[in-house]
């Protein structure tokens, strides 16, 4: 695969003088360390490592002035890929890292938005607490508690998202705001979904859930017959108890035969009770091997580490939510992944779907499973091709999982009234359109 071309070197800017001792800059020792992210090479004029929202809002003001985009970047893992860019600015939000223990007995916690989940993890452990949260230590908390969310223990516990209970954030204006039910509720309802269109979050409270240790299991299936795999899994993962959640990567082996391989947590220690739930998925397929064990929760998400960015080579990626995996649509993952290389499904669903589709921006409440699929560049469009295939039976998309945000990814992330209010909502807390770089909202709403 051919090293893609590097953009243009960034133009000469002037910046603000009390950001002088924060600003990463072309040609500085630092800034091939923080210019890309996990999946997307970059060259921004400038990444500002901010110290607080005083730095947030200098850089704000300076881009209002000047016209130069401005993107937030809490940890760079971001599928999307939308936490760098081009000629702008980057708001890097690590050094907001603190997570704070409010309440141990209630579970309320305080977490800054440039903390790692594998950190977050780590620090609510000793407290006998957790947040499901992603699937990966290093992701960063900004980007995925704005999204949604979706965790290894999401079918017990729901997204990320449904445990927060405030959040801060500094607006266009470069003013510091708490929002939550009874402090700005509309924009709290758009936080939870979209936030990144609202403005900079720098932190946020949450509600943790009693969570000590779990049994994750690691199964590797022979996929030949990829569709009636697809069938047999998705349908055992549905009729699991809600304790159960399950992750799968499919992916072709040695000589293009299927394989794929489970991660599946049992959030309990019961060993009768977790055997009897893991039994359905270990009849799914062949089984090549299989490891179930007892541990930490958060072991499973090692404490966070800078993560080797611009080494994901599958930088192109689709994204969709699937209420059912029925024999057809099993038909066109099998066909997709032979496409495109690798396919994923995060289990959903159970307590996912208790918060009612109206509470918050994130409204894709009646789906069991997240699909991904990602590839290089050079397959985009077989890829695409497939994807198309596949849409009857796609019903909404996860927005960070997805590369592309033209119209109709907007519409169906934010299906009909939902996109309509968040336009509305732009109109009064962003209205020129500053945080647009992770995704524009539409100035009017689109005909229905």
């Amino acid at each position: 695969m051919k090293t893609p071309a590097s953009p243009p070197p960034a133009p000469k800017h002037t910046f603000p003088e009390s950001l002088a001792t924060v600003t990463i800059r072309p040609g500085d020792r630092e800034y091939d360390a923080v210019r890309h992210t996990y999946t997307r090479l970059g060259s921004p004029a400038a990444v500002i490592r901010v110290r607080d929202h005083e730095d947030i809002a200098d850089t704000l003001a300076h881009a209002r002035t000047t016209g130069v985009p401005v993107t937030a970047r809490s940890g760079g893992h971001g599928i999307s890929g939308r936490s760098t860019n081009d000629q702008g600015m980057v708001i890097d939000l690590s050094r907001l890292n603190t997570v704070e223990i409010l309440d141990s007995r209630s579970g309320l916690v305080r977490v800054e938005a440039g903390a790692r989940w594998g950190d977050v993890a780590a620090a609510l452990a000793p407290h006998g607490l957790g947040l499901s949260s992603g699937d990966t230590g290093d992701v960063g908390v900004g980007g995925l508690a704005t999204a949604g969310g979706i965790g290894l223990m999401s079918r017990l516990h729901g997204l990320t998202i449904d445990h927060m209970r405030a959040a801060e954030l500094v607006l266009a204006d470069g003013s510091l705001i708490r929002t939550d039910p009874q402090h700005r509720p509309d924009l709290f309802w758009a936080v939870r979904g979209a936030g990144t269109n609202f403005g900079v979050a720098t932190a946020f409270e949450f509600q943790a859930q009693p969570v000590r240790d779990v049994i994750v299991a690691m199964t590797v299936y022979d996929a030949a017959d990829t569709a009636a795999f697809l069938t047999r899994w998705a349908a055992a993962v549905e009729a699991a108890p809600r304790s159960l959640t399950s992750f799968l990567t499919l992916v072709a082996g040695p000589g293009g035969r299927a394989v794929a391989q489970a991660m599946t947590v049992y959030a309990g220690t019961d060993a009768v009770q977790a055997r009897a739930a893991l039994a359905p998925l270990l009849s799914a397929g062949p089984v090549l091997r299989n490891h179930a064990t007892v541990t930490p929760y958060h072991r499973l998400l090692p404490a966070g580490h800078e993560p080797q960015h611009a080494q994901q080579p599958l930088t192109v990626s689709r994204s969709g939510l699937v209420d059912h995996i029925t024999p057809p649509a099993a038909e066109s993952m099998a066909a997709l992944m032979k496409a495109a290389g690798m396919v994923q499904l995060r289990s959903v669903g159970a307590a996912v779907n208790d918060t009612p589709p109206t509470a918050m921006a994130y409204s894709h409440r009646t789906q069991n499973f997240s699909l991904m699929a990602a590839t290089v560049p050079a397959l985009r469009d077989s890829l695409d091709e497939y994807w198309e295939r596949l849409q009857p039976h796609v019903n909404g998309l996860y927005l960070s999982f997805e590369t592309r945000t033209g119209r109709r990814q907007l519409q169906d992330a934010f299906p009909g009234q939902v996109l309509d209010r968040l336009v509305s909502l732009k109109a009064q807390y962003d209205p020129d359109h500053v945080f647009d770089s992770n995704f524009a909202l539409p100035s009017v709403p689109f005909p229905h």
